[in-house]
């Protein structure tokens, strides 16, 4: 990048990420249209361009720690036995962080008990634990690429607030590529998929995901100040994604969100939990802790 100003070289750092998932996103096309060539009609085009895109993310983790030379430590990893005990720490804040909200929102009466379902002990574990183990997946795929790649990567040239800021705006956006258009299996075509991958860009400019995509923002920032502050830190930001993410699944099974209630504008149609109850609960959370930071007395 020699020759160009130091602005025009920050911006090619912060948009470089958007380059590389638009790539992935239309070669994925190639890839969706291929499966389903083979394979027949068996599942809708969105759902596999969306997941082929996603298997490739998660896959260039590898490729993009050797360019940019990061090694595992720098992206936050720390030796087993202590990854897992950061893990537990992880789950532990999540509770402390996510339960309150969910309690408020059984009290308020925007989540119900969902009583068309009836539960066994037996398949309500069953139900939780694979909730749990799903959790962990998603943490495991999402954490290393926008606490570890994404945002090791971003230090190396901005500064670390815009870091912070840039990874988790990267964060929330990842979570609205999504696209509701059904295509009939003879319509299928390299040309439709195509389509199919700008309408799902297109969405980000959707002013109905804006109160889920401020809220997942503010959940990324909450995660990078963890990794940031606190060195080799992969999991507790496993550990606390995967409880967040368990907890939620958890309440879906078991709660409907009630489309009567006078507080439904708390959360977002996104889930039925994120919205702007979560991003003022966290950012609570964020200021104290940096406050804190700020104003803690000095060890002598």
């Amino acid at each position: 990048m020699k020759g160009m100003s130091p602005l025009n070289q920050k911006l090619s750092y912060a948009f470089a990420p958007l380059f590389i998932l638009a790539a992935f996103a239309f070669f994925a096309c190639f890839i969706a249209v291929g499966i389903l060539m083979l394979s027949g009609d068996i599942v809708e085009l969105r759902k596999v361009i969306s997941k082929a895109t996603l298997v490739l993310l998660i896959l260039s983790i590898f490729p993009l720690r050797k360019y940019l030379k990061l090694s595992w430590q720098e992206i936050g990893f720390c030796r087993r036995p202590l990854f897992f005990k950061q893990m537990g720490y992880g789950l532990l804040l999540s509770l402390l962080t996510l339960a309150p909200v969910l309690l408020t929102l059984y009290g308020m009466d925007i989540h119900i008990i969902d009583g068309t379902r009836s539960w066994t002990p037996s398949k309500a574990v069953i139900k939780i634990s694979v909730a749990l183990l799903l959790a962990l997946l998603i943490s495991f795929a999402e954490e290393p690429l926008f606490r570890g790649i994404l945002l090791s990567g971003f230090k190396r040239k901005l500064a670390i607030c815009t870091s912070i800021m840039l990874s988790s705006a990267y964060y929330a956006a990842l979570h609205f590529l999504k696209n509701k258009t059904d295509v009939p299996y003879e319509d299928i075509s390299l040309s439709i998929a195509f389509q199919l991958t700008l309408e799902t860009f297109a969405n980000w400019f959707n002013p109905e995901i804006f109160s889920a995509l401020i809220s997942l923002w503010v959940v990324g920032l909450f995660l990078a100040i963890i990794r940031t502050d606190f060195k080799q830190s992969m999991g507790v930001c496993v550990g606390c994604h995967a409880g967040w993410v368990w907890q939620i699944k958890v309440s879906k099974d078991f709660l409907n969100t009630n489309e009567q209630s006078e507080w439904l504008y708390l959360v977002s149609s996104y889930d039925g939990v994120v919205g702007p109850l979560v991003t003022v609960w966290l950012t609570l959370a964020i200021c104290s802790y940096l406050a804190w930071k700020k104003f803690k007395p000095k060890s002598s």
